[in-house]
């Protein structure tokens, strides 16, 4: 795995998810196992076989969780005129009316229903290193979008 930007922030949320899942999920999950063995027969057991499933989503996460935080690079935003990690930027699709506010963040915080966008996407790719008043294409599934920077913060 690479090295991933992310926030303070985030990263103080998966390394206390991290330890919630090797303390206390992982004990509730064997506990589960524990009863459901104690029910007998092991291969007609869907209580035993429900708590396999999650034992094992659980390790998965915490795998995935101890990968991204090993890699993680923290990010400090600096206010600055140039979009980068951190950025919160006001576009607008040329020849569109409406406005658009994104705040540029690493793979792992991006949610586009709370206008975060992950810099690895196409648009968040694009904006970096722009301007306000930065005219820019990028291309996607649909075809070559064209943007205008309004405001970086």
């Amino acid at each position: 795995m690479s090295e991933e930007f992310i926030s303070q922030e985030k990263f103080e949320e998966l390394t206390k998810e991290l330890d919630e899942l090797r303390t206390t999920r992982r004990r509730e999950v064997a506990e589960q196992l524990e009863y459901a063995r104690s029910l007998g027969d092991l291969s007609e057991n869907a209580e035993y076989q429900e708590a396999r499933e999650m034992q094992s989503s659980v390790e998965e996460r915490i795998q995935k969780l101890e990968a991204i935080l090993k890699n993680a690079k923290i990010v400090r935003t600096t206010k600055t005129d140039t979009v980068g990690m951190g950025s919160t930027v006001t576009v607008q699709k040329l020849g569109a009316d409406d406005k658009h506010v994104y705040v540029i963040v690493g793979a792992e915080e991006a949610n586009l229903f709370e206008g975060k966008i992950s810099y690895h996407s196409p648009l968040g790719n694009a904006l970096l290193g722009k301007k306000k008043a930065d005219e820019f294409s990028f291309h996607t599934p649909k075809g070559t979008q064209k943007y205008k920077i309004l405001k970086v913060e």
